[in-house]
């Protein structure tokens, strides 16, 4: 899996990426992260990537014509997949995006920053993303987590992708089980009998039954986008 980034601040993302299952999996050669310099698609002789919003208002604008530049060189140079604005005016991203740009071998993102980006780089991407109701100062904390939920997608990249089956949203609308560990007790709080039974049966309908309740109380929202199955009933 390839992720193609165009960023002003490159050497921050870096960093971020280079840490955890995300750092091995790059180490691995499971994924390939490719961070670019916006300011290298620029036709200004001091690299100008920004310029004041025509008809007024605070703040800057990133100008559309250094990500058309970038995201075309990197097409000629083998990028694949869609090519993606990071933007807190973008439509919510959902797991079943990550699961869709995993299965594409590629994916380019393009990070805004300042007061946003001239609208008409919509014309030359293919979707516009935003992590959540809440504004950030730029798009690569935002994109750092794009690529890790993307990549977890990808074979190889975590362990025992039995892991993976069991996330939250994975494959419908709702939240994961909750999990225990070692000590079996603490302070007066027990692990639950059923975990402890060996009884996996038992486990399976526990996990479900409590992966609802915790999804109805933490996220409701969720519950009316998929049906309830006629095992996991509330009690």
């Amino acid at each position: 899996m390839r992720f193609d980034v165009l960023t002003i601040f490159p050497a921050a993302l870096d960093a971020l990426l280079s840490i955890g299952v995300i750092g091995q999996a790059r180490e691995a050669g499971s994924v390939e992260i490719r961070l670019h310099d916006l300011r290298d698609y620029s036709d200004d002789p001091h690299r100008t990537v920004d310029d004041r919003p025509y008809g007024g208002g605070a703040g800057m604008l990133l100008r559309v014509d250094p990500f058309v530049r970038g995201v075309e060189t990197l097409r000629a140079q083998g990028a694949v997949g869609p090519a993606v604005l990071v933007s807190a005016q973008g439509r919510l991203f959902r797991q079943e995006d990550a699961v869709r740009w995993a299965s594409a071998g590629g994916l380019i993102l393009l990070c805004g920053r300042y007061e946003g980006v001239d609208e008409r780089i919509l014309r030359f991407v293919d979707d516009e993303i935003s992590i959540g109701d809440y504004v950030i100062a730029g798009g690569e904390s935002a994109a750092a987590v794009l690529i890790e939920a993307t990549a977890r997608m990808t074979p190889g990249v975590v362990g025992k992708y039995e892991s993976v089956a069991t996330d939250s949203f994975y494959d419908e609308a709702r939240l994961g089980a909750p999990q225990y560990t070692r000590p079996p007790e603490f302070r007066g709080y027990a692990v639950p009998d059923v975990l402890l039974s060996g009884d996996h049966a038992k486990i399976d309908e526990y996990r479900r039954r409590e992966a609802w309740r915790k999804t109805a109380k933490n996220r409701p929202e969720l519950l009316g986008l998929y049906p309830k199955r006629e095992d996991e009933n509330d009690g």
